[in-house]
C-alpha cells in the first residue's frame, strides 16, 4: 500500500488531471463516451476562442466587402457554405459566434453556480439553526420553480429589455444560475450535516481551530466529490435553457450577438418555404454540444457509481481466473 501511495505521489501532473485521471479509470464505453465527449467540448471550446478567425463574415454583417447586400434566405453557395437567413445574415458565420455565447453563458452560470451554492451549503450545513431553515425554505422554493419559467422572470428582472452582448450574457448567466443554485446547495449541506459530527471534525473543534478553517480545510473538501457530476448535467441543462430563451425573445439581439437560440426562433417560418437551412444548422450545433456534455457526465457516473466499480473488478478477476484455468489445462495437456 505504501509503495503504490509513493507512485502515485511521484506520477506526472498531466497524470493526476481531471481528465487524464478520469480516463486512466475508465473502460469499454466509458472511455469510449468520455473521449467523444471531451473532444466535442473540446471543439466547440476552439471554435468559440478563434471565432473571429474561423467565421467568413461577422455575426450581423449584412454586406459583402464589394458593399453588396447578402441575398435573404440564399441556399448554400460558394459565398455562403450554410446559407443566409431571412435577415440576411450569414448561416455559418452565426452559428460560429454562437457557440462563443454559448460557452461564455454556460461557463459563468456554472462557475457562479457552483460558488455561491458551495459556500451557502456549507454554511447552513455546517452551522446549522435559524439561517439553515431559512436557507433550506428558499432553496426548496426555488427547486419547485419550472426551471426555464424561473430563468425567463430572471433574465426579464435583470435585463429589463437590454438586448447588448454584454447584457445578455449576464443576464442569461444569472438566470441560470439561480436555477441551478439549489442543486449545488442541497449536495453540499447534505454532506456537510453528515461530516461535522465525524470524528476528525470533532478533533479539530476541540483543539480550536477556527470554524472557517474546519469548513474549508476538512468539511468542504470531503464534500465536494459528486460535483462533477452535478457540473456536467447542469451544463448541458444550461446549454438547453439558454436556447430555450433565446428561442422565446428573452436572449440576445442579432445585432448584439449569435445566439443559436434566436435563430431557431427566426427559422420557424421559413421550413413551410423549404429553406431547410436556417433551422437544421443551429439546431445541429445545439444537439451536438448537449451530447457531448452528456456524454461526459455519463461516463463520470459509471466511474463513480461504486457499484460498478464492484462489477467490472468481479468481471476482471473472472476473466483472470478463467485465463489462468485456461492456461493450467493447457500446460497439463501438454
Amino acid at each position: 500500500m505504501a509503495d503504490t501511495t509513493l507512485v502515485d505521489r511521484h506520477e506526472p501532473l498531466w497524470k493526476r488531471l481531471p481528465v487524464v485521471v478520469q480516463l486512466r479509470k475508465s473502460t469499454g464505453w466509458q472511455r469510449a463516451m468520455l473521449i467523444v465527449g471531451v473532444v466535442i467540448c473540446a471543439l466547440y471550446l476552439l471554435v468559440a476562442v478563434f471565432a473571429p478567425l474561423l467565421a467568413p463574415y461577422g455575426f450581423g454583417q449584412l454586406q459583402g466587402a464589394d458593399g453588396e447586400s447578402f441575398p435573404r434566405t440564399g441556399a448554400p453557395s460558394a459565398e455562403h457554405i450554410w446559407g443566409t437567413t431571412v435577415g440576411g445574415f450569414d448561416v455559418f458565420s452565426r452559428v460560429v459566434y454562437g457557440a462563443r455565447t454559448a460557452v461564455l453563458v454556460v461557463i459563468v452560470a456554472v462557475v457562479v453556480s457552483i460558488i455561491v451554492g458551495v459556500l451557502l451549503g456549507l454554511v447552513s450545513g455546517y452551522l446549522g439553526g435559524w439561517l439553515d431553515r431559512v436557507l433550506v425554505v428558499v432553496a426548496d422554493a426555488i427547486y419547485a420553480f419550472p426551471s426555464l419559467l424561473l430563468a425567463i422572470v430572471v433574465s426579464i428582472v435583470i435585463s429589463g429589455g437590454n438586448s447588448s452582448y454584454s447584457g445578455g450574457i449576464i443576464a442569461a448567466a444569472i438566470s441560470i444560475t439561480v436555477v441551478y443554485v439549489p442543486q449545488y446547495f442541497r449536495v453540499v449541506r447534505a454532506e456537510a450535516v453528515r461530516l461535522k459530527n465525524d470524528a476528525f471534525v470533532e478533533s479539530a473543534r476541540v483543539m480550536g481551530t477556527n470554524p472557517w478553517r474546519i469548513m474549508i480545510r476538512h468539511v468542504l473538501r470531503n464534500s465536494t466529490r459528486s460535483l462533477p457530476l452535478i457540473l456536467t448535467l447542469n451544463a448541458s441543462d444550461a446549454i438547453l435553457t439558454l436556447a430555450g430563451l433565446g428561442f422565446l425573445g428573452f436572449g440576445i439581439g442579432p445585432t448584439s450577438g449569435a445566439e443559436w437560440g434566436y435563430d431557431l426562433s427566426r427559422a420557424l417560418s421559413d421550413v413551410a418555404s423549404g429553406v431547410w437551412w436556417t433551422g437544421v444548422y443551429p439546431g445541429v450545433a445545439i444537439v451536438v454540444l448537449v451530447l457531448g456534455v452528456t456524454f461526459i457526465g455519463e461516463s463520470l457516473n459509471d466511474i463513480s457509481d461504486p457499484r460498478l466499480r464492484a462489477r467490472r473488478r468481479l468481471k476482471q478477476l473472472v476473466s483472470t481466473r478463467d485465463a489462468r484455468n485456461t492456461a493450467t489445462a493447457d500446460g497439463a495437456g501438454a
